[in-house]
């Protein structure tokens, strides 16, 4: 019974990979877009809250129509709307007369899949048959990060040997990955999300309970916590730091990615052994000084080992959030995942739209807007004390 959902699980893992590769490419081309086609900050600031504004609305709008439509459809649909995001964005900043609104055309397109993906993945992965719930939905999240360091590893290695200039090459490349998985998602099987005869959850229901509030606040500082740092580490290694951009992407967005993935992987594996509530409080603890780490760290090399520590540190929160969730309201349903993954969004866009505001207000100091994106891990610890009195 389990075996047949391998498949399933695989193509979610994939899915994964998809969501990291619409996420995290566009940034490692913000300076390139920038130069090319004359684009202040300010824009560029616009392109992440953006992509995240709009993965936020679909994650509201996803309540009332994929019950409807069913998993597979939506699952489809998303991986297509990804692939055909990522194809426009070579096309149309060239053929448009105004570039940045070709470039948020496509990021919107691309923005659609991915904030299906982020409302359809989990709980896919969630009603597949298994022994641990939290240690599967751990693994699933680790696939973001192994694909967040392969769009920055290959990228880079891309850009370092045939050029930027030849960027939209790459981004055809990274388009077959939600094609292919496309296809795959037409075949695997897929679990209902609650068991025969069982309701889940209505939108009052959820939306009255405390417990919920608290862990949707959770999900809004974990997806701030993550992607303040994350969306701006190829841009503060090479501009805040004074780092070429080869070794910047390596040493930033890159080692971010693989610590976190370390962190998802490590829980993953051993998390049978590991109490999830006192994780997620470490590793809150340890975000808080890594912010401080890469804010007032005098020392270039210092900051940036401080971001890749936020990395790991970063790596339990969306996950451990979906996990605790998913155990204190099991019939929560489609509207706890999707209100849920609207307020991992919501940070997702809210954490460096504020670290870049604050920085273009310093004269584009990225310090001082990642300091000011401490407030992010602060309220996530808040919100673990929060969850344990109220769980008592």
């Amino acid at each position: 019974m389990k075996n047949q959902y391998d498949k399933t699980i695989t193509a979610c893992f994939a899915a994964y990979i998809v969501q990291a590769v619409v996420n995290n490419f566009a940034p490692l081309l913000f300076l390139f877009f920038q130069r090319k086609y004359q684009i202040p900050l300010s824009q560029i600031t616009l392109l992440v809250t953006f992509n995240f504004g709009i993965q936020l609305l679909i994650d509201l709008l996803s309540v009332g129509f994929i019950d409807k439509i069913g998993y597979r459809a939506s699952m489809i649909m998303a991986h297509i709307l990804s692939a055909a995001g990522l194809i426009l964005l070579t096309v149309l900043p060239e053929i448009l007369s105004v570039p940045f609104i070709g470039i948020l055309i496509s990021v919107m397109i691309y923005a659609i899949g991915g904030g299906l993906l982020e409302v359809l993945v989990s709980p896919v992965v969630e009603a597949c048959p298994s022994d641990n719930k939290e240690r599967a939905m751990s693994m699933l999240h680790s696939f973001y990060c192994w694909g967040y360091a392969g769009v920055v590893l290959i990228s880079t290695l891309f850009f370092y040997t045939a050029g930027i200039e030849n960027w939209a090459i790459l981004a055809i490349i990274w388009a077959l990955i939600p094609i292919g998985n496309a296809f795959a998602f037409t075949k695997v099987p897929i679990a209902p999300l609650l068991k025969e005869g069982e309701s889940g959850l209505k939108l009052k229901e959820l939306l009255g309970m405390k417990v919920f509030w608290i862990l949707l606040i959770m999900m809004v500082c974990a997806g701030a916590s993550e992607q303040a740092v994350s969306q701006w580490a190829s841009m503060f290694a090479e501009k805040g730091l004074g780092i070429p951009k080869t070794a910047g992407d390596l040493a930033g967005p890159m080692a971010f990615a693989v610590l976190m993935g370390i962190s998802r992987l490590f829980y993953g594996k051993y998390g049978d052994r590991i109490h999830l509530e006192r994780f997620m409080i470490y590793s809150s603890c340890l975000c808080i000084l890594s912010y401080l780490g890469i804010s007032l760290l005098p020392i270039p090399q210092l900051s940036l080992v401080a971001c890749a520590v936020c990395g790991l540190s970063v790596g339990i929160m969306w996950p451990g959030t979906f996990s605790k969730a998913s155990a204190a309201l099991p019939r929560g349903g489609t509207a706890m995942f999707a209100l849920l993954a609207l307020g991992g969004d919501l940070g997702c866009s809210g954490g460096p739209t504020l670290v870049g505001m604050v920085s273009e207000a310093f004269g584009d100091n990225f310090k001082m807007g990642v300091l000011a994106g401490i407030i992010f891990p602060v309220l996530l610890l808040a919100g673990m004390i929060l969850c344990r009195q109220t769980n008592r």
